[in-house]
């Protein structure tokens, strides 16, 4: 699972390590929501957020071999929800610590933000907000690698990580 502030090359790294293991992939719902809605987000959306980012990961779960590529998860909804809103649902956070990932690639702002015409608000935020995953993923006891660097050294960091994650026992 991937995971960490904004235009830090989730997706990107995402679609990589499915591709890498032809594993099952489960997209980050709030740019689908975002693009039918359209901006700006609100407290109101959290909720329909999380519960779709729920469903489209059980139905890309339901067709996962050994590995499921998540490019985002309910945490990240968490985190946002505190960071834009003040607060999350109680539910969200109560799924998100039930639905952890085995292995959460923490991706670091130190690379260029670059727009990619969705609501990306905050390129001065990053530090800010990567500081609120990495607490929020200790908070929660979640497993996390730190994925840092050129963006070859990141995709190197992750198939790394996933490589230890499906090694037996």
């Amino acid at each position: 699972m991937l995971t960490g502030s904004e235009c830090t090359g989730k997706t990107t790294l995402a679609g990589d390590l499915a591709r890498v293991y032809g594993a099952a992939a489960a997209p980050e719902y709030a740019r689908l929501y975002l693009d039918a809605k359209g901006p700006p987000l609100t407290a109101a959306d959290v909720e329909p957020i999380a519960r779709g980012q729920m469903a489209l990961e059980d139905q890309a779960a339901a067709g996962a071999d050994r590995l499921l590529i998540k490019d985002t998860d309910l945490l990240s909804t968490v985190v946002y929800a505190r960071y834009y809103y003040g607060a999350c649902p109680a539910w969200i956070e109560d799924a998100a610590r039930l639905r952890l990932a085995d292995l959460y690639l923490l991706l670091h702002p130190d690379v260029a933000w670059v727009a990619d015409g969705l609501q990306r608000d905050r390129p001065q935020a990053r530090e800010e907000i990567h500081a609120l995953f990495r607490r929020t993923l200790l908070a929660f006891g979640a497993r996390f690698v730190d994925a840092t660097g050129t963006w070859a050294e990141r995709r190197a960091r992750a198939v790394e990580a996933v490589e230890a994650l499906l090694q037996p026992g």
